[in-house]
């Protein structure tokens, strides 16, 4: 029986991930790498620790790596954060999953501060019963240890939870600790991508999750 639902955020609950993605091109940009912005879209999802080293050598990741992710860091809270906007029927879905009983988590490879806006943003920092950041985890997603957390401050098993997710990188972290996850194509991923990273449903949205919940894996084990 499904107890618990915990979503990612960014290209899940609010439309960031092209956002983000351009903020890593011009942040390798200012360091002197040619990353397009379809390369670097094709990460965002993971960690900023993991993500840089697609891109970078080990020496160079030794040399600027951290340099590098704190001047993106403080360009995309400067230039893109103010831009990002929540996707549609995310307070519906939350209070919709919530009045089935069922508890709520947050699993976001975001920092503190910036999790605390995407949440006042989508307008749901009151509907989750724990919400865990990078700061929760020792290593960021395709790694389980943002979605342990989760379930630790839950206190679910992993059986008895969904994750959500707009990425492979999503459902791989959450099937390493033999946790299901449902896909959203609001991110950049095709459905394809998501099944073979182990997705068990995929939606078009949030939106179309909440017109399918009764269905849904949350709710009936049914998928989309």
């Amino acid at each position: 029986m499904v107890e618990a639902a915990i979503f990612d955020i960014d290209g899940t609950l609010v439309d960031s991930v092209d956002l983000h993605a351009l903020a890593w091109r011009e942040a390798f940009a200012h360091f002197g790498h040619d990353v397009s912005f379809e390369q670097a879209r094709s990460q965002i999802g993971k960690g900023g620790d993991k993500l840089r080293l697609v891109f970078l050598s080990d020496a160079q990741n030794r040399d600027h790596g951290d340099a590098l992710e704190q001047w993106r860091s403080a360009h995309f809270k400067k230039h893109y954060l103010p831009l990002v906007r929540p996707f549609s029927a995310v307070p519906d879905l939350l209070r919709r999953i919530r009045d089935k009983g069922l508890k709520l988590g947050a699993a976001s490879s975001a920092k503190q501060d910036e999790l605390e806006v995407y949440l006042e943003i989508a307008k749901v920092g009151t509907l989750f019963d724990a919400t865990t950041s990078s700061s929760d985890a020792d290593q960021s997603k395709p790694a389980p240890d943002i979605f342990e957390a989760a379930l630790h401050k839950l206190g679910s098993a992993p059986e008895n939870a969904i994750a959500i997710g707009d990425s492979p990188y999503d459902a791989q972290a959450a099937g390493r600790l033999g946790m299901r996850t449902i896909g959203l194509l609001s991110g950049c991923f095709t459905e394809q991508a998501l099944r073979d990273a182990g997705c068990i449903a995929v939606y078009p949205g949030p939106g179309a999750l909440f017109a399918c919940l009764d269905a849904s894996p949350l709710l009936a084990g049914g998928g989309y």
